[in-house]
C-alpha cells in the first residue's frame, strides 16, 4: 500500500512540474517572463495581458459562478491567442496535462491577444 502512495505522489509531482514548464513556455512565447507563471496573482495578471484583457477581470474571476464563466472564457481566449480553436479550448479545460504542454512545448505560435 505504501508503494502505491509513493508512486501516486511521484506521478502527481511529475505532472505538476510538466504543467509549470508548459506554462513557463506559454508565457515566454507571448514575450512575457516565464517565471511570472509561478507567482500567485501576478501570473493571472500576466495571463490577462497575454489574452488582451484588463486586470480587473481578475476581480470578476473571484466572484462565485461568474468566475467560472470568466475563467472558461479566458482559457478560450488563450487558445485563440495561439491560433487554436474551440476544440483545443475543450482540451485545455478537460485534459490540461496533455494540452498545456502541447501549447507550450509544441510549435504553436503566439499570434497576439486572442489571435489579433
Amino acid at each position: 500500500m505504501e508503494n502505491i502512495g509513493l508512486f501516486g505522489g511521484l506521478v502527481y509531482m511529475a505532472i505538476f512540474i510538466l504543467m509549470i514548464v508548459a506554462s513557463w513556455k506559454i508565457y515566454e512565447k507571448a514575450g512575457k517572463p516565464g517565471w511570472a507563471c509561478i507567482v500567485p496573482i501576478y501570473s493571472a495578471i500576466v495571463l490577462l495581458e497575454i489574452i488582451g484583457k484588463p486586470w480587473w477581470w481578475l476581480l470578476l474571476m473571484l466572484i462565485p459562478g461568474v468566475g467560472l464563466i470568466w475563467g472558461i472564457w479566458a482559457i478560450n481566449l488563450l487558445s485563440k491567442s495561439y491560433g487554436k480553436g474551440v476544440g483545443f479550448t475543450l482540451g485545455l479545460l478537460f485534459l490540461a496535462p496533455i494540452f498545456y504542454p502541447i501549447l507550450g512545448l509544441g510549435n504553436a505560435k503566439y499570434e497576439g491577444p486572442a489571435g489579433a
